[in-house]
């Protein structure tokens, strides 16, 4: 059994631990109201982004831009891994690198290469001897801006011109509540084609036909416009993830705390039994010293 002087330092060192486990809640959720606001101010200019790219679409006569072609034979996949660079966050990494497994097992038999955003995902694609071509430490999870998605985004446009990457996906964490944070997979390059059939008959039965006006020509403002959306796609899915793991850790943060309290109590019942059964063993060795002298 242990002693109270091993309880009372089991004691302290829990109340410690659940100081440190407050604290980084509080701290996760100061930091999730920024990102929450961030990327509730970009979806909708992500979406309308969207909406122009295929207004414009229905109008080009000619669209033609490598960014669109398909290739004919996979040879090569990259994938953007989005992860934390630091842990107590929960299952958030772990379910983030799961989806990427999936995503490597598909693709098995081609030459998978990884930019990895965050230091979790840099070092899974170690030990499993992936190639990490680019690593971003210390963005997912800050202040950080959208020349970090610019920069990253005209990389890999350039290993796809290059023919370097035959496909570019990219894994990131879609943030839909604090509770609920879902892993994600989806393709960045090629880009799909910015309008299709139903989308012209869903836009009819609508009665909505965006008017943009033009200067030079659609054709041109969309050959603009196709690697910027690479970039917007990379830009939403890094706040998507900033979201989700600034959440993931406070509710991780927040269990580790009700535990502490959980431990705390337990250990404080196991302490006064212990000085209890100390107390009456004393008694009973007086007791019976006390009897020994009478007889």
């Amino acid at each position: 059994m242990a002693t109270l002087k091993d309880l009372k330092l089991k004691i302290t060192g829990v109340k410690k631990t659940k100081q440190i486990t407050k604290a980084m809640n509080m701290v996760a959720a100061s930091r999730l109201r920024g990102s929450q606001r961030k990327i509730d101010a970009f979806r909708p200019y992500a979406e309308k982004y969207t909406e122009v790219l295929k207004s414009l679409a229905e109008k080009a006569t000619n669209i033609s831009s490598k960014l669109l072609e398909p290739r004919d034979e996979i040879k090569s996949v990259h994938i953007i891994v989005c992860t934390s660079d630091r842990g107590l966050c929960g299952a958030f990494n772990e379910s983030l690198l799961d989806k990427t497994q999936e995503l490597v097992k598909k693709n098995f038999d081609k030459n998978i290469k990884i930019t990895a955003f965050g230091k979790k995902g840099r070092d899974w694609a170690g030990k499993k001897g992936i190639e990490v071509l680019n690593s971003y430490l210390n963005v997912v999870g800050t202040n950080f801006g959208f020349e970090v998605a610019e920069r990253s985004g005209n990389d890999l446009i350039n290993l796809f011109l290059s023919g370097e990457a035959d496909e570019v996906y990219m894994v990131y964490s879609e943030f839909q509540s604090m509770s609920r944070q879902v892993p994600s997979a989806v393709k960045i390059l090629p880009i799909e084609r910015p309008v299709s059939d139903d989308d012209i008959e869903e836009a009819s039965e609508e009665g909505y036909l965006a008017e943009h006006i033009c200067e030079p020509s659609p054709e041109f403002v969309l050959q603009e416009m196709l690697p910027r959306s690479v970039q917007i796609q990379i830009f939403r899915g890094l706040l998507e993830t900033s979201a989700s793991e600034h959440a993931a850790r406070m509710v991780a943060m927040d269990n580790a705390t009700r535990a502490c309290n959980d431990m705390i109590k337990d250990l404080n019942k196991l302490y006064n039994k212990t000085r209890q059964a100390a107390v009456t063993a004393d008694l009973m060795d007086i007791v019976g010293g006390a009897e020994a002298l009478k007889g």
